[in-house]
């Protein structure tokens, strides 16, 4: 009878699978001679594989071998069996089940499959259990592999996933965030490493603010040329202040073809540009705000006139030191550019023009002016900045009828040509005025600032160098009592030499708020440096942690002034170190222990070359918190000036001492009537000294 034709079917589970049907067969017949003679074979072939005498025979097992010596010879264990059709996990049926489908039907006239029928319980077979295997063993004497080739085995066979490539798998907006953080010389490294790197390191959104003035020096001239092309289209803010590696044409033409977008542009210094390529540089950027061309001798009155055509929203213009322009080409910019609101043209020429300075007074929104050095620049014509032509005239105050200027920083130094008639028109007509520079203009007195420090109570910044002609006067009747006298925070008084104690004394005690006084090569003294002291002591906290650094809050210039000694100086130099000790008032106060307080601000003083390295050492020691070494090094220095002036050594303090001793000498020769010449008395009059009674 054949597996095909076997009708009826049992349901066997194998290790590892499904509950398959499995068919019944019946019991073949089988003559009893053979069956004996096979099972008598299998007997003795169980009682060989378990007789303990076969591990004597053969060669030695090798110390290395993976098996164990205990356990049988095969991965057949010939235990017992079941009753015949009764198939179990693990015995070789159920193993060729498992190869031969139950739906494989024999055809016509093919034998059937035939398995033999084991009575005895002991004759079983059943393969051996491997780990790691598909197979298992039901007999407990079965040998497993050594776990080290088990554990190589699962580990070749487990498949390795490739490393997680964080990089490629984040967003490119995080990627350009990151390469935000590099400075530009950076940037350039950073795209030699990958072309990855080179996409993102060159991105346009990393450029959109490219100052070459940081790096210009160390990157060579193709590389800044490629840098600027490749981020052109998105650079707002270009500053290519002297830059002299764009000097071939083809590579400023590239620049120039490359930024169509620009806001704000420096071209100071850039010499080589040529006039064809600036001009088109102004064509292509229709939104410049700013623009500083400085030095170029590409500028002409036609790039002026360019100007005024295509950058309408132009804000700031500087073309200082434009040597092949005049006033003529600001005329244009300032009557085509409604927005501007800085205007710098120092040493430009043509400023003695009426129209010119008619065409700054209509447009009346300029608030920063800068015309240092215009030498030609006369009283007329700044009068015609500030009034007009032919304004009306108030007859009660004699003063223009005309809109105030919104004039915020004037700038007229070194303009020679200025006088009190043209720089008092100032007065009434500029409220806002908050920084004024005078320096140079010589012919000043005054009677040119008084009206001007009367009517200007936001003037923070005063530079009057070189103003020979001013008197104490100014300073104390007018400076001290002005109304900006309590913001006011820069004075610049430099190589006025008629200012001293007397004007300046006033001043430092109204002037509560001043951060940088210059007065070298003036007749100012120690009075000027201690109440300087005074002033700072008294507008500075002072606080009470020992570990403070304080920083400096008036800058003080006196070097080459004759009248400051080395008292002047110590005095500052003790009131940055002092660190005060509280008096106590009560007996609580006394017995708790002593709060010192430090300062906040001290004075940063320059002086005379021969004290101002002990004045440097000794504001570095303040501005570090070690005040215990900087009064030591003041008490020592005060020290050795003491010793010098009474030992009369050589040094500056003693050549002072002589002449002074010359000069007292010579007063009271003078008031005695004795020439020291030739020690004769000189020969008085009776009527002249009734006179002098």
């Amino acid at each position: 009878m054949s597996l095909a034709s076997s009708s009826s079917s049992s349901v066997v589970g194998t290790p590892g699978s499904a509950m398959v049907e499995t068919p019944l067969t019946p019991p073949l017949e089988t003559p009893p001679a053979k069956e004996k003679r096979r099972q008598k074979f299998l007997r003795g072939i169980q009682r060989i594989g378990s007789s303990s005498s076969l591990t004597n025979i053969g060669r030695a097992r090798s110390s290395s071998a993976p098996y164990g010596t205990r356990g049988t010879i095969s991965c057949v264990s010939l235990a017992g069996t079941p009753a015949y059709g009764q198939f179990t996990p693990g015995t070789p049926s159920s193993l060729m089940k498992s190869y031969f489908p139950e739906n494989i039907n024999s055809g016509q006239g093919s034998p059937a499959v035939e398995f033999p029928s084991f009575e005895d319980s002991d004759s079983q077979l059943a393969a051996r259990k491997i780990i790691g295997g598909s197979t298992t063993c039901l007999t407990p004497g079965s040998i497993a592999l050594p776990r080290d080739v088990v554990a190589t085995r699962s580990r070749s066979a487990t498949v390795q996933k490739p490393p997680y490539d964080f990089w490629a798998n984040m967003p490119d907006e995080v990627r350009i965030q990151i390469f935000a953080y590099l400075q530009p010389k950076e940037l350039v490294r950073a795209s030699r490493v990958s072309k990855d790197f080179y996409k993102f390191a060159f991105d346009g959104q990393l450029w959109t603010h490219l100052d070459a003035t940081e790096f210009y020096q160390e990157i060579p001239a193709e590389s800044l040329a490629k840098i600027v092309v490749a981020a052109g289209p998105f650079i707002q803010n270009l500053n290519l202040r002297g830059c002299l590696q764009i000097e071939h044409y083809e590579r400023a033409e590239a620049v120039v073809n490359a930024c169509k977008n620009l806001y704000n542009a420096s071209l100071e210094g850039c010499r080589n540009f040529q006039r064809q390529t600036l001009h088109g540089l102004l064509k292509n950027n229709v939104k410049l705000a700013n623009l500083n061309l400085t030095s170029l001798p590409a500028v002409t009155n036609s790039t002026c006139k360019i100007i005024s055509q295509h950058c309408p929203q132009l804000e700031t213009l500087n073309v200082s030191w434009c040597k092949q322009m005049d006033a003529r080409g600001v005329r244009m910019v300032i009557q085509g550019c409604p927005k501007l609101r800085d205007l710098r043209a120092g040493e430009v020429k043509g400023f003695d023009n009426v129209e010119v300075a008619q065409a700054i007074f209509e447009t009346n929104n300029l608030e920063r002016l800068v015309l240092n050095g215009c030498i030609e620049l006369t009283d007329d014509a700044l009068k015609t900045m500030i009034v007009g032509t032919d304004p009306e005239i108030d007859i009660l105050t004699d003063r223009p009828v005309v809109a105030p200027r919104r004039w915020r920083h004037l700038d007229l130094s070194r303009c020679t040509r200025l006088t009190d008639d043209g720089v008092k028109s100032l007065g009434y007509n500029v409220p806002d005025l908050e920084g004024l520079q005078l320096n140079g203009c010589s012919a000043l007195t005054d009677s040119a600032l008084e009206p001007i420090l009367a009517t200007t109570p936001r003037l923070t910044h005063l530079e009057l160098e070189d103003l020979v002609d001013l008197t104490n006067d100014l300073l104390s009747e007018h400076l001290a009592k002005a109304p900006c006298a309590p913001i006011l925070e820069h004075l610049s008084l430099s190589y006025c030499e008629n200012l001293g104690d007397a004007g300046m004394v006033p001043v430092m005690k109204q002037c509560v708020s001043l951060k940088s006084v210059d007065l070298d090569n003036t007749r100012s003294g120690d009075l000027v440096l201690a109440e300087a002291a005074a002033t700072v002591r008294g507008r500075a906290a002072r606080t009470t942690s020992s570990d403070s650094q304080p920083k400096i809050g008036m800058r003080l210039v006196v070097y080459d002034c004759q009248f400051v000694t080395w008292t002047g100086i110590r005095e500052v130099l003790s009131w940055n170190a002092e660190v005060r000790q509280p008096m106590p008032a009560t007996q609580d106060e006394i017995d708790a222990p002593p709060t010192a307080s430090y300062p906040t601000e001290i004075i940063g003083l320059k002086s005379f070359y021969g004290w101002q390295q002990t004045v440097e050492q000794h504001t570095a020691r303040v501005l570090k918190g070690d005040f215990a070494s900087a009064a030591r090094l003041e008490r020592k220095w005060a020290g050795y000036m003491q010793a010098v002036e009474e030992a009369g050594a050589g040094g500056a303090g003693v050549r002072r001492r002589r002449r002074r001793a010359r000069e007292a000498q010579m007063l009271h020769a003078h008031e005695e009537g004795v020439n020291l010449i030739t020690g004769r008395r000189r020969a008085r009059t009776v009527a002249g000294s009734c006179s002098v009674m």
